[in-house]
């Protein structure tokens, strides 16, 4: 199954680091990368700093604008900072998390610390929103499972019948 044709993809980078300038944001820069390499036009990524507030004032902006696919990169694991799931939380409508799930049991077989990301999934309207970890590996491997299902659940939250992928 392909992409169904005009599919838009939103990239959000939380990093209180990347946004003040300390260093570039490379795993957004991975992300938007991969998401066009996956047939997406793409927008961001957008950087912003680890805050609650600031990080679901982007995600509903971005699922506002008619994105199919939102997907965030960094503020996922333990640190008190690290805020990610708590703002997408104020966001989704229903969870997916077996693709939450599936993110981490992908990550772990090279990084046991995989399973430390606390990453959400699911929709908001019709659009997908995935936090991924904010390291390049950590984006490969979300792209890495999100790659054979985006088709589908673009087509589905499109309103598209029940063909599984490959169909």
């Amino acid at each position: 199954m392909t992409l169904p044709p005009g599919a838009r993809a939103v990239v959000v980078t939380a990093s209180n680091r990347a946004s003040a300038g300390v260093y570039e944001d490379r795993s957004g820069q991975a992300l938007a990368a991969g998401l066009r390499e996956l047939g997406f036009e793409v927008e961001g990524p957008h950087v912003h700093p680890d805050d609650v507030e600031v990080l679901a004032a982007a995600l509903r902006a971005a699922v506002a604008s008619g994105a199919d696919v939102v997907l965030t990169t960094g503020g996922t694991g333990l640190t008190p900072t690290d805020v990610t799931p708590e703002a997408t939380r104020l966001v989704l409508e229903r969870d997916a998390p077996g693709i939450a799930e599936a993110v981490r049991r992908y990550g772990q077989p090279t990084v046991p610390t995989a399973v430390l990301s606390r990453g959400l999934a699911g929709t908001a309207g019709r659009t997908l929103v995935v936090n991924l970890p904010g390291s390049t590996g950590g984006v490969r491997d979300g792209l890495s499972v999100l790659g054979p299902l985006l088709p589908h659940v673009v087509s589905q939250l499109r309103g598209g019948d029940h063909q599984p992928p490959g169909a």
